[in-house]
């Protein structure tokens, strides 16, 4: 941590705070908590999580800067690809998960505007209230007529729904099993308390039964076991939200936006150590013991499990490919093409966000775009060039 900018004294209390609770947890639990439960506190806790706390998270000022804050560009084109799905729906409606900062809602609603095809309400599901006063001031500033569409929800909607269901990096912050293959069998990664050296340290359990289950089956779906040592990750909540968003959802498309691989990518040989990251000011790292509720913890999303998921949530697999791949097939260059060159400074900034975009060393590979619905229309711009689907 020594190249690390020092928090602030605001938030080192926060995060004493939040550890006095993680230790309270463990003492309770019996000495030890799976990771996935200390993930979940971590990013979660009322009022003390990463994601539930009032710390500056988004944009240069944060930890870590997502597509929508990169450039317009990405949800205006991101907008052009949803006016397919939501024109001649007769109440069309868009629901995000975790809208951030509230820029790429902002964004979508004027670019729709623009189309003539704004959705009759725009709901936003933020647990955050610090997130959701954030995204009630970016649209104020930048589409204040559009607010009264707006409504930010707590849970989600109990009648039908028809349109559009977004998340942007929502995937890779759902709390993970941590496992290690071992020559017993496997093992799940465990979070203890030290009294000696006070502080978080790892320690290892024998996989319960349903999790050993799932890492059995997991070995039959790669084709071989798993090396002595290999470690790595596994979501167990994918499935149960997908479920729910099926229930929900009686016409329309799901844009899952993320980092991650095929599950043959994932379960790699030579990616033994897994994909688990953290995030502060702008460094990535991955000890996710340190810091707590000062950080983002994120793990890479195996694409294969969720497209899995979706099908046995009753939901089609519309399509999948790269960011760069489908940014380019819904229009992002036609949207820049029409921005006027004799602003030099303002065309060039947009033209180098347009690569941070798109370029494989970039955001444009490591990103994919995943297209799951339920009767919904042919051709939606953005899957109609490069599929990569052959890699699920």
């Amino acid at each position: 941590m020594s190249d690390f900018p020092a928090p602030d004294a605001q938030a080192q209390a926060h995060g004493r705070h939040l550890l006095q609770k993680i230790r309270a947890a463990i003492r309770d639990a019996g000495g030890s908590l799976p990771f996935d439960r200390f993930m979940q506190m971590a990013l979660y806790e009322p009022g003390l999580g990463y994601y539930s706390g009032g710390l500056r998270k988004f944009g240069e000022q944060g930890d870590f800067v997502t597509a929508p804050e990169v450039s317009s560009l990405f949800s205006r084109t991101l907008a052009r690809s949803c006016k397919v799905v939501l024109q001649g729906m007769q109440v069309p409606e868009i629901l995000e998960f975790g809208a951030g900062t509230g820029t790429m809602a902002a964004d979508i609603l004027l670019e729709l505007e623009s189309q003539d095809c704004l959705p009759v309400r725009y709901a936003i599901l933020e647990l955050s209230a610090e997130l959701q006063r954030l995204q009630q001031q970016t649209l104020r500033e930048h589409a204040p007529h559009l607010l009264g569409r707006v409504e930010w929800l707590q849970a989600l909607p109990t009648a039908p729904f028809t349109g559009v269901v977004l998340a942007n990096e929502v995937l890779d912050a759902m709390p993970v099993h941590l496992f290690r293959k071992h020559a017993g069998g496997f093992q799940e990664r465990h979070v203890c308390w030290s009294d000696k050296d006070n502080t978080l340290q790892w320690c290892d359990r024998a996989a319960d039964e349903p999790l050993r289950r799932l890492l059995e089956d997991l070995e039959k779906k790669i084709g071989h076991g798993l090396e002595e040592g290999y470690q790595s990750e596994l979501s167990s909540l994918h499935g149960p939200w997908l479920h729910a968003i099926s229930a929900l959802l009686e016409r329309g498309v799901v844009y899952l936006v993320d980092y991650g691989y095929g599950r043959a990518e994932y379960f790699h040989p030579d990616r033994s150590t897994g994909t688990l990251m953290c995030h502060y000011r702008h460094r990535a790292h991955d000890n996710p013991l340190i810091l707590v509720g000062l950080q983002d913890i994120t793990a890479y999303v195996d694409f294969t499990s969720v497209a899995e998921a979706a099908t046995d949530a009753k939901l089609d697999v519309l399509g999948y490919t790269s960011q760069a791949a489908f940014l380019m097939d819904a229009g992002i260059a036609d949207l820049l093409m029409r921005e006027d060159p004799e602003d030099v400074q303002r065309f060039l900034r947009l033209s180098q966000q347009m690569k941070t975009l798109t370029l494989p060393s970039e955001m444009g590979e490591r990103f994919k775009v995943l297209c799951l619905g339920k009767n919904g229309p042919d051709g939606i711009p953005g899957f109609r060039g490069y599929s990569q689907l052959h890699r699920l």
